[in-house]
């Protein structure tokens, strides 16, 4: 019987403990209901595979209509960056997102989504969204 060599084979995977929420700052909006769409996209996320710490390599795109607040862009750059070693699923990975930016900067809505790089002959876009119950 062959023995699998690669079983024994992973890469260092930080817990997600290790995503960067301090780091994320709001500014003040001055033009709340404005209907402002706001979009931020990169093609430079990374995290990596829970089981197997091999990469996950996605283009990341944010839209947001904001209500008081804006993510400052330099601390989004640094939290996004934080999930590079993190072991989490694609689909989690972009609900964590739009949980702490959610948390961050009461938007009026917002959705992330995520389409990752091919792996094992599959394509993935997760898209997550928030629009606010009213009463």
């Amino acid at each position: 019987m062959e023995v699998d060599k690669y079983i024994s084979r992973r890469f260092d995977i930080q817990d997600e403990v290790a995503i960067d929420l301090v780091v994320l700052e709001a500014i003040p909006f001055a033009y709340p209901g404005s209907a402002t769409e706001v979009v931020y996209e990169t093609d430079e996320f990374t995290c990596v595979c829970p089981w197997t710490g091999l990469p996950d390599f996605a283009s990341l795109t944010v839209r947001y209509v904001p209500n008081c607040q804006l993510v400052e862009l330099k601390s989004l750059k640094y939290y996004l960056t934080s999930f590079r070693n993190v072991g989490i699923l694609q689909e989690h990975a972009v609900n964590r997102i739009l949980r702490d930016l959610v948390s961050l900067l009461e938007p009026v809505s917002i959705t992330v989504e995520a389409d990752f790089k091919e792996r094992g002959g599959l394509r993935t876009r997760v898209t997550a969204s928030y629009l606010p119950h009213t009463t």
